[in-house]
């Protein structure tokens, strides 16, 4: 006899749009923004509908401490299936070889990868070196100020930066090399969050051994691009590598951590800085859209993909050139460009705001030389997301164009206000009519392209009905 669901229990079957149309209709509208808009943040993609299934599914109901094999709990049957293959291919899609590579796919964010294993190859208070972050580096690679020790990768660790040359824009692996002969690091890491070419992995490697240091590559922002070939490889070099799987991966917001299976006990203590040490129970629901992402990526067309990544950053920065604007290194190799402002005598984040206005979704990024984080010379621009809605290099060319007008705009309220402060020029933007015209043309372009992961026509009508 079939039972009837208890009166408590009724909201557990209820859809979304009618247990919680608050945030039913948030989500329609931030569906609108990412098809309406330009999304040009370089860290950011559009995932697939495949892995937004497998992120929404019920595996988020299961908690599986410990390692296939070895959990903690019972009824992890059909999990450690899913990630044993999610590690599997892991493997397949950066082409390495399971008996000298192991991977972990359990970390919840690229954040938690790099400090997870930080704790796997240091001691607290050991010494490392990673790209500062106005040279385009990340917070996880030992950030801090003179001030403030902001990131825990420099609270825990002693940590000296290395830097672009301020005349190139390149990283000054001369500088790099002199300096760790005075710093002695046990680790040195490659990688960055804001940076337009490749890494000199051999190099870095004849660094880290003048010191018995260990090298790890953080590949969070290229990682799509390095398992396509379309980037210097870091496995041919690196110790351990760590990436996010929701930029070029386009996949889901998760973490990975790959080590070399056979030094200094690698795979066990990777494997224990995750879990116990720095996270609890995975997300079995994220590690099966990883695992689908990673699928993709094994995919010849995911190579096409890749490829077309590059060649939209390319045609971007040189529109962008064009229109005599400054890049830094003055182009790019891979899927960003980032933007000098500081010729324009104009703020990263005064451009950002006018961009937000007219449905174009850049970030404001520090660039060397920069002292403010908050107001900085420069703007971060990524190919990523757009190419997943197929643009192409003419595409991108129009990007420039709308890019170009809001430059102008951006200039033009700035001498309005009269100074350089961001409240001022925020009131001067009031009455301001070149924005919403920049808007609806934005809006009129961005919607005549495709939108993975959701049908645009299935977004609730009051939504649509306010634009």
């Amino acid at each position: 006899m079939a039972r009837t669901v208890d009166p408590w229990n009724a909201c557990l079957n209820t859809p979304l749009q009618e247990d919680d149309k608050e945030i039913y209709d948030l989500i329609q509208k931030e569906k609108y923004r990412q098809y309406s808009g330009l999304e040009l943040i370089a860290s950011e993609n559009f995932t697939s509908l495949s892995v937004m299934e497998a992120n929404g599914s019920p595996l988020t109901n299961k908690y599986s401490e410990g390692l296939p094999g070895a959990r903690y709990y019972g009824g992890n049957e059909y999990i450690d299936q899913i990630e044993n293959l999610c590690r599997k291919r892991a493997l397949e899609a950066f082409s390495l070889n399971p008996s000298e590579w192991g991977v972990n796919v359990q970390p919840y964010s690229g954040s938690t990868a790099n400090f997870a294993t930080l704790t796997a190859l240091l001691q607290p208070q050991d010494r490392l070196m990673g790209l500062d972050l106005p040279s385009g580096g990340h917070l996880t690679h030992g950030w801090q100020t003179a001030k403030r020790k902001v990131s825990s990768s420099s609270i825990y660790f002693q940590s000296m930066p290395y830097r672009v040359n301020g005349d190139t824009g390149i990283i000054d692996y001369d500088k790099l090399e002199e300096n760790a002969q005075l710093f002695r690091p046990k680790l040195i890491i490659c990688g960055a969050s804001a940076y337009a070419r490749d890494w000199d992995y051999a190099r870095l490697r004849r660094i880290a051994d003048q010191h018995g240091a260990y090298l790890m590559a953080d590949i969070a922002h290229i990682s799509g691009l390095v398992a396509s070939a379309e980037a210097n490889n870091p496995f041919t070099f690196c110790d351990v590598v760590t990436t996010t799987t929701h930029k070029t991966l386009r996949g889901p917001r998760a973490g990975l951590v790959f080590f070399r299976k056979n030094k200094d006990e690698l795979e066990t203590r990777v494997n224990g800085a995750v879990f116990p040490s720095c996270q609890g129970g995975p997300h079995n629901n994220t590690i099966a859209a990883i695992a689908v992402a990673l699928k993709q990526v094994a995919a010849p067309e995911f190579k096409q993909y890749a490829k077309q990544v590059r060649a939209n950053a390319k045609a971007l920065g040189e529109a962008l050139t064009g229109y005599g604007y400054k890049l830094v290194t003055g182009g790019t190799d891979n899927h960003l460009v980032l933007w000098d402002l500081r010729p324009l005598d104009l703020t990263g984040n005064k451009l950002e705001k006018i961009c937000d206005m007219a449905n174009i979704t850049i970030n404001k990024n520090s660039i060397h030389g920069d002292i403010s984080m908050l107001s900085p010379g420069g703007a971060r621009l990524g190919t990523p997301a757009l190419t997943s809605r197929s643009f192409k290099e003419q595409d991108f060319i129009k990007v420039a164009e709308f890019l170009h007008r809001a430059v102008q705009i951006s200039v033009a309220v700035q001498e309005k206000a009269g100074n350089n402060t961001m409240k001022d020029f925020v009131a001067a933007l009031q009455d301001n009519n070149d924005i919403p015209a920049l808007k609806k043309e934005v809006e009129d372009f961005a919607t005549s392209f495709p939108m993975p992961g959701f049908d645009p026509s299935t977004i609730a009508t009051s939504v649509n009905s306010e634009h």
